[in-house]
């Protein structure tokens, strides 16, 4: 076979590598005509989603991690090169002072509506942003909370930083193992779940659109809280004792541990007729399992132990 010009190939390879690729983002189209080098990552499940695609030299740094929680030993290693360039949200400065060209965020998972970092906001300054499938309801209609909000991030990282392949099999294997396991659990009636994040006089909890309601049905629950259509956000403690939950799942970061929040629980009169009180049945989830990451699949593990283990 004749090869081809050297010169003629080098123009192909190249135009193969400048090829332009669209990924859909909430309600946007976000066409990329090159691979981002300089990628920055909002919060712990976000940065734990470019870690897993091997995509740290595609980084410049991460931010929103610090400020409300820590780093287990693995995800310290797969940052340790990295710099955490704000410990909360970061400002449009901070993105900007780090020449950055590609910024994975969500909406309150580092953006705010009405806030100075967004889409729209960074773009004069040549910096693309991908938005976390979950955060979509904040500025827009999307269905309910599912393992697809999860495995889309992760396939269209794969689109935007060129490594599909390594994006289809990680999905491919999560849907796997997750099925796997759902074959030998042994489940009943639908157990009714409430997430328990944060707030004393009002209770912070994950709704309709938020990851938890995924993870509780794959684990054969139900969030007693999927009526409020919105993804995370704050409820009344009358809303709570009315739904009478078998089981509190709590979400541990921040300053008050897991076993505060339960005692807290346990140790209120208003909260005392509440299956889940009267039989001690509390399952903690961290933060980066509770959102929507890599961790998934063992989140649904650890419920459905805790769910209908004897």
């Amino acid at each position: 076979m004749k090869s081809l010009p050297i010169a003629f190939g080098l123009m192909g390879l190249a135009s193969a590598a400048a090829a332009d690729v669209t990924v859909q983002s909430c309600d946007r189209d976000v066409t990329f005509d090159k691979v981002p080098t300089a990628a920055i990552s909002n919060d712990v499940n976000l940065t734990e989603m470019m870690l897993v695609l091997g995509l740290a030299d595609k980084m410049v740094g991460y931010t929103g991690i610090s400020g409300w929680k820590t780093l287990d030993e693995d995800m310290r290693s797969g940052v340790e090169e990295l710099p955490e360039l704000s410990a909360k949200y970061p400002s449009k400065e901070v993105l900007i002072g780090a020449d950055a060209d590609f910024f994975f965020a969500g909406w309150n998972y580092g953006m705010k509506v009405g806030g100075e970092v967004t889409p729209e906001s960074l773009a004069p300054f040549g910096i693309d942003v991908y938005e976390l499938t979950e955060s979509c309801i904040h500025v827009g209609d999307k269905p309910k909370a599912s393992l697809d909000d999860m495995y889309n991030d992760l396939l269209n990282l794969g689109k935007i930083f060129d490594v599909e392949d390594k994006a289809a099999a990680l999905v491919d294997g999560y849907k796997a193992e997750l099925a796997a396991f759902q074959e030998t659990l042994e489940t009943g009636d639908p157990l009714r779940v409430f997430v328990y994040d944060s707030g004393e006089d009002k209770p912070f909890t994950a709704g309709l659109y938020a990851m938890p309601t995924a993870l509780i049905e794959a684990a054969g629950g139900t969030n007693v809280m999927d009526d409020f259509e919105k993804s995370w956000g704050t409820v009344n403690w009358e809303a709570v004792v009315e739904k009478n939950p078998e089981v509190v799942v709590i979400v541990n970061y921040g300053n008050v541990t897991a076993e505060e929040k339960r005692a807290f629980m346990m140790n209120n009169p208003a909260f005392a007729e509440l299956d889940a009180v009267k039989n001690d049945r509390f399952v903690t989830l961290e933060y980066v399992d509770a959102t929507p990451g890599p961790r998934n699949i063992k989140a649904v593990k650890t419920l459905s132990e805790a769910f209908w283990s004897k």
